[in-house]
């Protein structure tokens, strides 16, 4: 999966590189309703905005994995937990 609203290197992995500022970035693009938090359907957005294959299961998993508190919601206090999933499912590669 390619981010490609951020400036971003692909790493020889195959991996985009990105600091944790432009994955919010990235994500705060696909906020429907600007509550702070991200919904099943905004990150399933986004996954299917940027070519994404199989966007419904990877995004039930990363929900899965992210919410902690199983509100059905990421918020800022899981977004640690989202970048994980992220880095292992995603091809992403978070940076300091």
């Amino acid at each position: 999966m390619a981010f490609k609203c951020v400036q971003s290197i692909q790493t020889r992995d195959g991996k985009r590189e990105m600091t944790i500022d432009e994955f919010k970035r990235w994500l705060k693009r696909f906020y429907g309703d600007r509550d702070g938090r991200i919904s099943r359907a905004e990150l399933q957005e986004g996954v299917r905005a940027n070519g994404g294959w199989f966007c419904r299961w990877k995004v039930q998993r990363g929900i899965r994995s992210a919410d902690r508190n199983n509100d059905g919601f990421i918020d800022e206090s899981e977004m640690q937990n989202l970048v994980e999933f992220a880095e292992a499912e995603l091809g992403v590669k978070i940076i300091a």
